[in-house]
């Protein structure tokens, strides 16, 4: 396995592991990723403002995507960033890659100068509940600006 950053070409398949995930975890409803606008058009959304945000494709051996993750500006947080779409393929879960990913947005977000990550996720998605709990995570409460209405967990981590 290995992680580049986003380039249009990835789009389609990022669209893709991102709804059938949400399908598989039953949130495949509107107040989720599944029906954001930017969903088929990553790359525009994250090579936009590259020195405030960034999308790291991860890729198997035959150099096909299997997951990503990234982060962008999150204002209502003063120096905050929003980790944004951690997903893969279920072929390549459990593998730790979860958090390697994690590990790489984390990285860049101090990079570029950010002093706090911030994400929401769903109470459907235990699993990376617990990632997050593990890596230092502490749960807030839903902030008045939260994107996707649906989601009901929400954690914040110091740089």
């Amino acid at each position: 396995m290995r992680h580049r950053e986003i380039t249009p070409a990835d789009d389609a398949a990022l669209a893709e592991i991102v709804r059938r995930s949400l399908e598989e975890h039953h949130l495949d409803i509107p107040g989720t990723a599944y029906f954001d606008k930017e969903l088929d058009h990553l790359s525009r959304f994250y090579l936009a403002m590259p020195a405030r945000r960034a999308y790291f494709v991860l890729l198997d051996d035959g150099e096909r995507v299997v997951g990503g993750a990234g982060l962008a500006e999150f204002p209502p947080r003063a120096g905050a960033a929003e980790l944004q779409k951690l997903y893969l393929v279920k072929a390549v879960q459990g593998q730790g890659l979860g958090y390697a990913l994690l590990t790489l947005v984390e990285e860049k977000a101090r990079a570029l100068g950010y002093r706090e990550l911030y994400l929401e996720t769903h109470t459907n998605l235990p699993v990376a509940i617990h990632m997050y709990e593990r890596t230092g995570f502490r749960r807030i409460p839903p902030p008045p600006s939260a994107v996707h209405g649906t989601m009901d967990t929400f954690f914040v981590k110091d740089l």
